[in-house]
């Protein structure tokens, strides 16, 4: 798959040092995988949420930090739509539209 919007990744570990480590592992897999669909994604992240309208929400560093992720399977792209805190994803009032 093929990652865009990384600039919201290297602004959020600049941030969150800590978080480093996670992103990256993160980061390879999702580029040394193709997702064809839901089930291929959700086999090798049991733990991300579809949230509607093709947006996808990712656990990061123990569920610490969340990324929503717009994920284009016949693309195999990833949109980096929002890279933040558990409580700042928590104030995100239109997860479907970010």
């Amino acid at each position: 798959m093929k990652i865009t919007n990384k600039d919201k990744l290297d602004s959020f570990v600049s941030m969150h040092t800590d978080a480093i480590g996670s992103v990256d592992r993160w980061v390879e897999i999702i580029e040394s995988n193709v997702f064809r669909g839901h089930n291929e994604l959700k086999r090798m992240f049991p733990s991300a949420d579809y949230v509607g309208n093709q947006r996808y929400v990712f656990n990061i560093k123990g569920n610490h930090y969340r990324f929503v992720v717009l994920v284009v399977f016949v693309g195999s792209l990833m949109d980096i739509r929002f890279c933040g805190t558990h409580a700042q994803y928590d104030k995100v009032k239109d997860i479907e539209n970010i």
